[in-house]
């Protein structure tokens, strides 16, 4: 550990900033739903006994919070299993990972299976989440090539607008990490393992299916570039039709296989849900099937009529759950009473679309021919780093494809976490904005700003050698003397996480 820590300070630096953070939101959430009274929200709150003793009185206390409206969800999954139809909406990576720690962790008192993983969830994400940030950090220098402003995104996503849910009984701190990891193996060369990765995230989350688009656009990017090396090689014909073969082979076993933990899962529920005498075994609490009677769901195992997704050619339970229960689908959202929703959603859509736009309007012939064209500075090895560097073109195509199908398609506040588990560029940007507008961090040598005045601060790790500055913490000691754009930034980052642990830990609606 000390050799790591020495040898890549920066590392060490997001590393221990995600783990502080994380407490710091736990400690806060705790504050919150002590202090306040929670809401009664018409959200999905299956039956459980009373706390039996004291620890599980005292942990549902301090992480409570942890379990609200989607988090409901995965513990009762993690619990009980697919019992009702519409948990089937989430994915089970998560709240299986969460029922094997609980049972594996050794508990010092006997606790409840709701404390249990409570608890579990609440040690796991912060694990995830500064692995996560870990992985960032090696993504952003493997594809901007500046290793402050890699260092900085990293810092940004242990203070994400999302920060709830990465710390709630939630996918997303488990996204993102195999998500972040899998982009990262991918640009060192590592498909196999990438792939792997890749696949695992499709377990967590449906939109990880999307990112057979990065292993798509790498393979297809090689072979272009290949055949740009010169005329020679245009007129080895068999040698070439091998390489088309053996790339849409390999293409489509990858895409199988980022794929399959989607399909397994919705064979199984229909095993669970068509099946006949599916479900059956399990004893099945009196109060479950009452909520289950008021609330319309459909368990899993008793009588009743098959659903209609059953009878489909391809019954694909998520895309009925997601019609049916929530009324998701193209413009269904676009109503007048959703407007401050909307607005919840305004600062990550102008964020995502602003990156996009400052990318194609510098980069506009690599935009338009797909970045599959070898430029003149990429041939003189003179190749822009950075965030506009062509290297983080699809990673741009990505996140702007992801903010336009969840401004049209989803229910539109949740595009703040949306986008915060599964895309870098939601912190590469405004790590790219603070880095060309910010003085502050335009300082080199003594911390001098251009005003005279001397800087505040360090980070709390930061002191003795070969450790490095933490300029989140520099920029938030500084504030007075930052300008508009970094107060905008920072106001946004900041001003989500807390809010988001005020709101969402006392089941207000939220992202």
């Amino acid at each position: 550990m000390e050799l790591w820590s020495r040898a890549d300070p920066q590392l060490r630096e997001v590393v221990w900033f995600s783990l502080r953070c994380r407490a710091l939101a736990l400690l806060l959430q705790a504050a919150f739903n002590l202090l306040i009274p929670d809401h009664a929200a018409d959200a999905f709150s299956p039956p459980r006994p009373d706390p039996a003793g004291g620890w599980d009185a005292l942990l549902e206390r301090l992480l409570g919070g942890l379990g609200r409206w989607d988090a409901e969800h995965f513990l009762f999954i993690a619990e009980r299993g697919y019992l009702l139809e519409h948990n089937c909406a989430f994915l089970p990576l998560f709240p299986l990972s969460l029922r094997a720690l609980a049972a594996l962790l050794p508990w010092p008192a006997e606790l409840q299976p709701r404390s249990r993983l409570l608890l579990s969830a609440a040690l796991l994400n912060a694990l995830l989440s500064a692995l996560a940030a870990a992985a960032l950090l090696g993504l952003g220098r493997a594809v901007l090539r500046r290793p402050r402003q890699a260092f900085l995104a990293a810092l940004l996503f242990s203070v994400s607008p999302a920060g709830v849910f990465m710390a709630a009984a939630y996918s997303e701190s488990a996204f993102a990490f195999l998500a972040f990891s899998a982009m990262w193996r991918l640009e060192q060369g590592q498909g196999w393992l990438s792939g792997l990765l890749f696949s695992l995230a499709s377990g967590a989350r449906a939109n990880g299916m999307v990112n057979a688009g990065f292993f798509l656009y790498s393979r297809g990017k090689s072979f272009a570039l290949r055949l740009q090396v010169g005329p020679a090689s245009r007129r080895k014909l068999p040698l070439l039709w091998k390489q088309v073969l053996s790339l849409a082979s390999s293409a489509a076993l990858m895409c199988a296989g980022i794929f399959l933990p989607f399909a397994l899962f919705q064979y199984y529920a229909y095993v669970r849900f068509c099946g006949p005498g599916a479900g059956l075994g399990q004893a099945i609490p009196e109060p479950l099937l009452r909520l289950a009677r008021d609330k319309g769901y459909r368990v899993a195992g008793v009588g009743g009529d098959k659903p209609p997704w059953c009878s489909q050619r391809f019954p694909v339970v998520y895309s009925y759950i997601q019609d049916t229960y929530w009324n998701v689908g193209f413009l269904r959202y676009f109503e007048l009473r959703q407007i401050p929703n909307f607005l919840l959603a305004l600062p990550v859509t102008l964020l995502g679309s602003w990156a996009a736009w400052t990318y194609v309007s510098t980069n506009p012939r690599h935009c338009l021919t797909l970045g599959l064209e070898r430029s003149k500075s990429e041939e003189r090895g003179k190749a822009r780093d950075g965030f506009c560097g062509p290297a983080a073109f699809v990673y741009v195509v990505h996140a702007t494809a992801l903010l336009v199908f969840g401004f049209f398609c989803m229910h539109v506040q949740v595009l703040t976490r949306f986008l915060g588990c599964s895309s870098p560029i939601l912190y590469w940007f405004p790590a790219h904005l603070l880095l060309e507008h910010e003085p502050l961090l335009q300082s080199t040598g003594a911390d001098t700003p251009t005003s005279g005045k001397p800087l505040l601060g360090k980070s709390p790790s930061s002191c003795g050698k070969g450790t490095s500055d933490n300029p989140i913490v520099r920029l938030l000691l500084n504030w007075r003397l930052l300008t508009p754009l970094s107060k905008s930034i920072l106001g946004f980052f900041l001003g989500y996480w807390l809010l988001g642990l005020i709101l969402h830990c006392n089941f207000l609606p939220w992202t």
